[in-house]
């Protein structure tokens, strides 16, 4: 089925184009979450969560605004950075074993294997390296755009432009 069509039918709630987008993005949708929460049950539960919330939002999505997958990546890094920030999820992080900040510290410096759960490793890997660290923080490590500034020690106007315009580089080589 053309996805086209198949996104049309989610629309419509066709039970089937759900059960097909979900096979076709809920492993990249995990790798994305998983970056940001690093608990795998707690990914799964996000990641389900964004697909019922796509679900019911779905007549909000419009191909003109940009691609399905786009729309959908964004209601999973969302979804993580929000579930990162409640209550429940820092409680459960308060007794950390020593592996979770083992695993910070080794990807912490650069894009790690488990970046490329969404295939994009290789385009972000061509970026400039300014742009390479503004989307590792904003994307891959679930930063707000406040604490990229601060990370990175620019204003928030710069990180929000380079963003935008690092975005802009990546959308051009994918779509080459």
């Amino acid at each position: 089925m053309e996805l086209e069509t198949l996104i049309e039918n989610f629309k419509q709630k066709d039970e089937k184009a759900f059960e097909t987008l979900y096979h076709m993005y809920s492993e990249s949708m995990q790798g994305v979450i998983y970056n940001i929460v690093r608990d795998k049950d707690i990914a799964e539960e996000v990641m389900q969560d964004v697909f019922i919330k796509a679900w019911h939002n779905a007549s909000s999505y419009s191909s003109e605004k940009g691609r399905f997958f786009t729309w959908i990546l964004n209601i999973a890094r969302n979804a993580a950075i929000d579930k990162t920030r409640s209550k429940a999820f820092k409680k459960t992080k308060q007794n950390l074993d020593a592996e979770f900040f083992v695993d910070i510290l080794e990807s912490s410096d650069s894009l790690d294997n488990s970046t490329d759960a969404i295939g994009i490793k290789k385009f972000v890997k061509k970026l400039k390296e300014k742009c390479k660290a503004v989307i590792e923080l904003l994307y891959f490590k679930g930063y707000t755009q406040i604490e990229a500034s601060e990370a990175l020690d620019m204003p928030v106007g710069t990180i929000k432009t380079r963003n935008r315009n690092c975005i802009k580089e990546l959308r051009n080589m994918v779509l080459e």
